[in-house]
């Protein structure tokens, strides 16, 4: 059925605009409330997408109206919420964290790109990516000096892809109705469910989407969704539409044409330039057979390994380097298991000598047979120094070759069986940093009452404290100090007392002789941004300075300007949760 060949000409652009705004896949009916942060509301699907009845958007959302009848709002849209734009993108609200809707109005966008670039290059511990989270998903303003919305936007898309949160992006999509300002963002959500061969969640997402779609990619992936659940002539109407439009991909066509059922015979070509044609070539060929490559993109490889299309490693010939080669390479981006990898080595034949004389002999081999010569030696040897030293080695192999997550988890299992005080003083380093997890262990809060910053009185940082009653007991606790000539305030009772001031808790002046505050130990630049209500650009700086460490780890002179940072912005629930990881013992 080509409908288009039907239409008149003189009304054709008139059709194209309210069909593309009907027709967009399994969408809500319901307008979109920016200002409603409720995560249930987010969560909860406005309609089944495998029933038989799915309904089009309507072609215009009146968002502009809506929040016009919230007469109790205290904030008020900008006259640019009634463009098709959204000018505000987020997905919390500022008073949750302490902030505003002008974080970022006063910050230089030069500084901020250098912030951002500054960032990107860390692996961010938990703890800095949390203040990140809050930082960039909060509803606020641009900033719009040196800057514009497309790149802040960017930096904002960049983040939550690097930190692969796919309910997170998802959340952020629905809520802002923003597919067209983030189209990396949703390709990147479909494209990670069906390199998890999930077809169902990847085509959920577009239920939930009511904006027409503006990408191709997005376009194509939508169409295929309703061929999948047997809409073809909403399918085909699109596909024509788009065609009308100048659309053109052979490939594609050919493959939905089969499924249609327009041609009995696919031409069984088979496309790796994205994940959605790969899977057609899979879906319609009952007889699919693919052989990777080193260059193969690693959502196709993700692909292969979740729908069980990747060759058994044991039936690979050690002669044929290529193949073992590649396998390392799809080990290294954990497509593969590094104990299937480290078994295959053991095929490998070598002589006593090469055995014995392992941590010279490997240098004379390739690379493959010198790494599956140290391993074989690691597991024959039994004396600690040299089997760290032998670990040590093929973990240095691997990472010359750019593929060191290939001897990564069984590392830290040879290391286990290594006891601490078996390890020579020149591998300690190596020791700690791969047996270790990274993972934060939740340890319980032992209470010290004659340590100031360990007494309970901390738990005021949690809530459980009025203020009358933290006033009277610091009081009674500082009377205690004043009169105990040995007690001496460490840093961390310092950063105690000056986050209760922060907060308005009344202190005795008779106490202000117990410490002095160092004003310089505040970085200037950041008690610069403070002062010129750069809020967002301050958050960054601290960022910045937490970086990969967890806070516990960090040095005291860093927690305390952190924490005074984190003060004088007013963002207390953030601070709040620092202290409470750096202030109380805890075992």
């Amino acid at each position: 059925m080509r409908i288009l060949k039907l239409l008149n000409k003189k009304y054709f652009s008139i059709i194209i605009i309210f069909l593309l705004s009907s027709l967009n896949v399994i969408a809500e009916d319901q307008p979109i409330d920016i200002w409603n942060i409720d995560k249930k509301a987010i969560e909860t699907p406005s309609e089944d997408i495998s029933s038989n009845e799915i309904t089009g958007a309507t072609a215009e959302s009146n968002i502009y109206n809506m929040q016009a009848d919230k007469k109790k709002n205290s904030i008020k849209l900008d006259q640019e919420l009634a463009s098709k734009k959204i000018k505000i993108v987020g997905l919390y609200d500022p008073a949750d964290y302490g902030l505003s809707m002008d974080m970022w109005s006063n910050s230089d966008g030069q500084i901020l790109k250098k912030l951002f670039k500054n960032i990107d290059n860390f692996d961010l511990s938990s703890d800095a990516s949390e203040i990140l989270n809050i930082a960039l998903l909060t509803n606020t303003y641009y900033p719009n000096k040196n800057i514009t919305e497309e790149e802040f936007l960017k930096f904002k898309s960049n983040w939550m892809i690097k930190e692969s949160n796919l309910e997170l992006i998802e959340q952020f999509l629905i809520k802002n109705q923003a597919t067209n300002l983030h189209p990396e963002l949703m390709k990147y959500v479909v494209d990670e469910y069906l390199s998890q061969s999930d077809v169902k969640k990847s085509c959920e997402i577009f239920s939930k989407i009511k904006e027409p779609l503006e990408n191709e990619y997005l376009t194509k992936f939508n169409l295929y969704c309703l061929i999948n659940y047997g809409k073809n002539e909403e399918a085909q109407l699109i596909l024509d539409l788009q065609k009308e439009l100048g659309f053109k991909d052979d490939y594609f066509e050919n493959k939905i044409n089969y499924l249609f059922g327009y041609v009995d015979e696919d031409n069984k070509e088979i496309s790796e330039s994205s994940i959605l044609d790969f899977h057609l070539a899979h879906r319609i060929n009952p007889e699919f057979e693919f052989e990777p490559k080193k260059e193969t993109p690693k959502l196709i490889w993700k692909y292969l390994a979740a729908s069980n299309l990747l060759f058994n490693i044991q039936d690979i010939e050690i002669t044929d380097i290529d193949k073992i080669s590649t396998i390392e390479k799809a080990t290294h981006d954990k497509n593969y298991n590094e104990k299937e990898l480290l078994e295959f080595y053991k095929k490998f034949q070598f002589n006593i000598n090469q055995l014995l004389n392992a941590k010279q002999s490997y240098k004379s081999l390739a690379s493959i047979e010198g790494k599956a010569l140290i391993y074989q030696r690691i597991l024959l040897a039994e004396e600690p120094k040299l089997k760290i030293e032998l670990i040590k080695i093929l973990k240095e192999i691997f990472e010359s070759e750019g593929i060191g997550n290939a001897f990564d988890v069984e590392l830290k299992n040879f290391l286990k069986q290594i006891d601490i005080e078996d390890v020579p003083s020149n591998f300690t380093t190596f020791y700690n940093e791969h047996k270790n997890d990274k993972e934060i262990i939740n340890k319980k809060i032992k209470y010290n009452n004659k340590i100031l910053h360990q007494s309970k009185l901390v738990n005021y940082f949690k809530g459980d404290y009025s203020k009358s009653k933290i006033e009277e007991d610091l009081n009674k606790y500082l009377i205690k100090i004043k009169k105990n000539k040995k007690y001496f305030l460490s840093k961390k009772d310092i950063i105690f007392l000056e986050a209760l001031k922060s907060d308005g808790i009344q202190i005795a002046k008779r106490y202000d002789d117990l410490y002095k505050i160092n004003q310089s130990e505040m970085p200037a630049d950041i008690q610069a941004m403070i002062d010129n209500k750069e809020i967002g650009a301050a958050l960054l700086r601290v960022i910045e300075v937490i970086g990969p460490e967890r806070i516990e780890d960090i040095d005291e002179d860093t927690v305390y300007f952190i924490i005074n940072t984190l003060n004088q912005l007013n963002v207390d629930s953030i601070r709040n949760k620092l202290l409470l990881k750096v202030l109380p013992l805890k075992v």
